[in-house]
């Protein structure tokens, strides 16, 4: 069994269109702005992977979509002298990034494809991302695991998204145990983040990307929701010595996180 394999995830009818709509003006003028903060974001350089820049332009990023973002009292990192934090949650969308990287910029983890995609690919790779290939199977994972648990160790805290792919919901998927291996190795807290989207106070799959549909798809919901919001709900952290226990007990916790959101 290849550890990094993935589910096929949900397909991309999951992703519905957004019950409120902006007008084609505003719409248009949230392509604009946004296209304004990419450019921003590649014009800042190597300040990009600073601890101010990506907080302040992923939220200029948000603000230029007209997504909200709510998210609690818990930073991301668990606070510590001396170590990282592995920062686990579940995937929903190529916005889920953003909206973390707003709350706490961190490293992430992301499959090499995202590399190659025009400008976010350079923007990931300025902010320290670090490419998985899944491809390359159990020759690969002794040498990521090792790798983010150096990372870990250094003080870094790094994103991961354990599911591996996206899901409309945490409860369709599940928590890939490899990167938990990491936490262990490097003796750092885990912290298990739930990441939801709403509409008009209703669950929304709008900002889904999902399948093999084309990021202009899920792009194009976005630009044109009304009143969407991201919401970030960190949970305490988890300690352990055991990745399986680790991966059960985050996934439970962000799976809790998201029942709460549906209530």
């Amino acid at each position: 069994m290849n550890p990094w394999a993935v589910d096929a995830g949900c397909p991309r009818s999951c992703a519905v269109r957004p019950v409120r709509r902006v007008g084609p003006a505003v719409a248009a003028g949230r392509y604009a702005a946004l296209a304004r903060e990419l450019t921003r974001s590649l014009l800042l350089g190597e300040r990009l992977a600073g601890d101010v820049a990506p907080r302040v332009q992923a939220r200029r990023v948000l603000r230029a979509l007209g997504v909200a973002l709510e998210a609690g009292r818990w930073p991301l990192s668990v606070p510590a002298s001396d170590a990282g934090t592995l920062i686990v949650a579940n995937h929903i969308s190529w916005l889920d990034v953003v909206a973390l990287l707003a709350v706490e910029p961190v490293s992430f983890v992301a499959k090499k494809e995202v590399g190659r995609w025009p400008v976010v690919g350079t923007l990931a790779r300025r902010m320290g991302t670090q490419f998985i290939d899944r491809e390359g199977g159990r020759r690969e994972l002794p040498l990521m695991v090792g790798e983010l648990a150096k990372a870990l160790a250094s003080g870094r805290s790094v994103l991961v998204f354990p599911q591996a792919t996206t899901w409309c919901s945490v409860s369709a998927g599940r928590f890939r145990r490899a990167a938990f291996q990491a936490a262990v190795d490097a003796g750092v807290a885990v912290r298990p983040v739930t990441v939801g989207y709403r509409q008009g106070g209703t669950v929304s799959t709008s900002a889904a990307f999902l399948g093999d549909e084309g990021f202009g798809g899920s792009l194009r919901r976005v630009a044109v929701a009304r009143g969407l919001t991201v919401r970030v709900t960190a949970h305490p952290p988890l300690y352990g010595n055991d990745r399986k226990s680790l991966a059960a007990g985050a996934w439970a916790a962000v799976c809790a996180g998201e029942a709460k959101a549906h209530g």
